[in-house]
């Protein structure tokens, strides 16, 4: 495979891309949710491969849950694209307008990033997921998937491209890469590849980004609490905790630590022993935990482990602040949470914990970019730049300036008889 041709063509379809009509690009997306129904026996079949060598190869059982892609897998990501093509186009609009000088006009104007690289796990759903993200904000795709979904990846590829260059799309804006080389190589392509986006271990993350000058945006772990302070709701705290926990553990914003201030501790610990246990937990305690329910003991390494499965580490803290502390010492910036009845409290929390994504008396699997409204999302970033929390259709897009005058030069804004500058805002188009 010449990674090289395939990072220039996908260059070249950008700048198509870039200009197509929205008419067309949810045209487009339609036909993508149109052909995986149609085709949804054979993408199942291909799927059906991927599992069993996975089970053969004793892939762990979160990668498993991941790697399934079932009839309401299709289900979801059609009814996500449906959602994408009711936003409107993000694409060309004005963010702001000033009046630099009378026939002088200053646009900042929203744009495609240009040409996407994105190396994920074994979700085929994010395949789908992230180029129909792409299409809808104009920017070309090139994907590596996990090797224990190739045959899953390869169709969906295939379908999606087929039915968006039926509907009039310029073939190769989507494009998926094999091998681990084929990475390597992408990695070298800063000429043709604007932004690289990384899903994976934080080891796989941080060696993305120690091996590439393109820009990377993502996270690395997904290290999220749910902090039960001492004026909280304990039945309402109890439903969070569960459904933060168990309602999809795989996922990067499952919880994966539980904080309980010291004064509701005993009351609250043998409640949400028993809601776990039931669904299968594992809690490893620390010393004050122990101390009021019998689990296992914690170690230091738990506070820092993202378990994606049946694993809750519990500790007493004691108060707010312990708790903030904390969080910022080992969350991993994705999404933290607070069960209160205290607004005061909740704010505090909220303004003080580090992390992209800070919620008050809901669950953290609520971190979602299909569920904020989004349209699905490429992933998640805990970094400070461009985006921050789901990457949806808007950290998709850069903005460029656009100077519209009637002649104006710089010299007749510089010396004694310097012309003025108005910097009036004005109405944006």
């Amino acid at each position: 495979m010449d990674v090289a041709k395939i990072a220039q063509r996908a260059k070249a379809v950008s700048v198509q891309l870039a200009v197509a009509e929205t008419s067309l690009k949810n045209a487009a997306l339609a036909a993508i949710a149109r052909a995986l129904m149609q085709q949804s026996k054979q993408i199942m079949a291909a799927n059906e491969k991927d599992l069993v060598k996975a089970e053969e190869d004793n892939l762990a059982k979160p990668l498993l849950k991941r790697l399934r892609f079932d009839e309401h897998k299709i289900a979801d990501v059609c009814e996500g694209i449906q959602s994408l093509i009711k936003l409107d186009d993000p694409v060309g609009k004005a963010l702001a307008a000033t009046q630099l000088d009378e026939g002088l006009e200053l646009y900042k104007v929203s744009c495609p990033i240009g040409v996407v690289g994105i190396i994920f796990e074994s979700r085929p759903d994010a395949l789908v997921q992230i180029s129909t993200l792409c299409l809808k904000s104009g920017n070309a795709v090139i994907l590596k998937g996990g090797s224990e979904a190739a045959n899953t990846n390869q169709i969906l590829a295939d379908v999606i491209s087929q039915a968006t260059k039926t509907a009039g799309l310029p073939d190769g804006w989507l494009q998926l890469l094999e091998t681990r080389q084929d990475v390597a190589e992408m990695l070298k392509m800063d000429k043709y590849i604007d932004l690289i986006v990384p899903r994976g271990s934080n080891e796989f993350v941080r060696y993305i980004m120690n091996s590439t000058n393109i820009p990377v945006l993502g996270h690395a772990d997904g290290i999220c609490h749910v902090y039960i302070d001492s004026d909280a709701d304990l039945d309402m705290a109890v439903k969070i905790v569960v459904d933060s926990k168990c309602q999809y553990v795989a996922v990067c914003n499952a919880a994966e630590t539980l904080l309980v201030d010291e004064k509701i501790a005993k009351q609250f610990l043998p409640l949400i022993k028993a809601a776990l246990e039931e669904k299968g937990v594992e809690i490893r305690g620390c010393e004050k935990t122990r101390a009021i329910i019998n689990v296992k003991p914690a170690q230091e390494e738990d506070w820092s482990t993202e378990y994606l499965d049946l694993v809750l580490s519990v500790k007493v803290i004691t108060g707010l602040d312990d708790a903030i502390e904390h969080i910022n010492r080992y969350s991993s910036a994705h999404t933290d949470a607070i069960v209160t009845n205290n607004k005061t409290s909740a704010e505090r929390f909220m303004n003080l914990v580090d992390s992209a994504n800070v919620f008050w008396n809901c669950s953290t699997r609520f971190s979602d970019g299909y569920r904020y409204g989004l349209g699905a999302e490429v992933g998640i970033s805990t970094s400070k730049i461009h985006a921050r929390g789901p990457v949806g259709l808007e950290g998709l897009l850069i903005y460029k300036w656009k100077l519209i005058g009637t002649g104006q030069l710089v010299a007749d804004y510089t010396g004694p008889n310097a012309k003025k500058f108005t910097h009036k805002k004005i109405q944006k188009e």
